[in-house]
C-alpha cells in the first residue's frame, strides 16, 4: 500500500474509532473491567460485616488476631490484542472484508483503554506468530497498531489459535485483558484456553461473512481456499453440498462457544452485516 494511500486510511480510522471511544465506551469500558484489576494494598484488622474471605491466614496465625487483606482498584490495566491475520481474514461478500471489520474494532478497544490510562498490546498471528508489539501507552502507539493492521501481509497461511494463546501466556506475565479477534475457522485449541482464562480475562470475539454460514444456490463455482489456495469447482445446487458446507461452519462454531463456556471466558459473535458498535455496546453493558 502507498505511503499516501495508508496515511489517509489510518486518519479515517483514527477519526472514526476515536469518537465512538470517547462518546459511546468510554464509560462502558470503565465500568466493565475496571475494579477487575485488583492489587493487595495492606492488611488491618478484622471488622463485623468483613468478607470472610479476605482473612490473611498467615498474619492471623502470628498475631493471634483475625485480620483482612484489603485490595485497591489497579489504575492501570494492560489490553493485549490477539489478531488472527491468517488468509482466511481478508474475505468478504459485504462492503466490509472481515479483516477490515477486525481493524475498526482494535482499533475503538484501542483507544477505549488508552482513554481510561491502560496499556495496549498487539499479537498478530496465522499459523506462527507474525508480528508482536509489547504493551504501551499513547495516540502514537496506537496509532502505530492501525498501520501494522491496515498494512501487515502474513506469511503464513493456516490458523493456529492454539499457538498464539501460547505465545501470548509466556509473554504477558501480569494478568491482563485479552481480546482473541478470529473467525474460530480452526480447533484443537482448548488446553491453551483454559490455561489463559484462569490467568487472564479473556473474550473471544468472532467475527464471521454471511457466506460462510450459508452457501448459496448459485451452480457451479469454482472456488479457491484463502488457507491453503487450492482451487476446486463447488456444486452449489447439490444440496448435500451446501448441508456439507453449513455442518462444517456450525461445526467450528459450537467448537468455540462451547471451549469458552467451559473455560469461563466471555465471547462475542458479530456478523459482517451488523453493527460491531451495538454488538460492543452490549457486550460491555452486559459486563457492567
Amino acid at each position: 500500500m502507498e505511503t499516501s494511500e495508508l496515511l489517509k486510511k489510518v486518519r479515517k480510522i483514527e477519526i472514526k474509532s476515536k469518537g465512538l471511544s470517547k462518546h459511546l465506551f468510554s464509560g462502558e469500558y470503565h465500568s466493565a473491567f475496571k475494579g477487575r484489576g485488583m492489587s493487595f494494598s495492606e492488611v488491618r484488622g478484622y471488622q463485623y460485616g468483613d468478607d470472610v474471605r479476605n482473612i490473611d491466614w498467615n498474619v492471623t496465625a502470628r498475631t493471634g488476631d483475625p485480620y483482612i487483606k484489603i485490595f485497591e482498584e489497579e489504575r492501570e490495566l494492560t489490553v493485549t490484542l490477539l489478531i488472527d491475520i491468517s488468509r482466511s481474514s481478508f474475505f468478504g461478500t459485504t462492503p466490509q472484508m472481515k479483516n477490515e471489520y477486525i481493524t475498526e474494532i482494535c482499533a475503538v478497544l484501542a483507544f477505549s483503554a488508552i482513554n481510561n490510562n491502560d496499556k495496549v498490546g498487539v499479537i498478530f498471528f496465522s499459523d506462527r506468530i507474525e508480528k508482536y508489539i509489547p504493551p504501551k501507552k499513547g495516540k502514537s502507539h496506537i496509532l502505530r497498531i492501525i498501520r501494522e493492521l491496515l498494512d501487515i501481509e502474513p506469511e503464513g497461511h493456516g490458523t493456529d489459535i492454539g499457538l498464539a494463546l501460547r505465545f501470548f501466556n509466556n509473554v504477558v506475565k501480569k494478568r491482563s485483558i485479552c481480546f482473541l479477534l478470529s473467525d474460530f475457522m480452526s480447533q484443537a485449541y482448548e488446553s491453551p484456553l483454559r490455561i489463559v482464562a484462569r490467568r487472564h480475562d479473556l473474550i473471544g470475539v468472532h467475527l464471521y461473512d454471511p457466506r460462510e454460514k450459508e452457501l448459496p444456490n448459485a451452480g457451479l463455482i469454482r472456488a479457491k481456499d484463502a488457507e491453503t489456495g487450492e482451487l476446486r469447482w463447488v456444486d452449489t445446487s447439490d444440496p448435500t453440498v451446501r448441508q456439507a458446507y453449513q455442518d462444517w461452519f456450525n461445526n467450528n462454531y459450537q467448537y468455540f462457544r462451547e471451549q469458552f463456556l467451559r473455560s469461563g471466558a466471555d465471547t462475542i459473535s458479530i456478523e459482517t452485516t451488523e453493527s460491531y458498535v451495538n454488538a460492543l455496546h452490549h457486550f460491555f453493558q452486559r459486563r457492567s
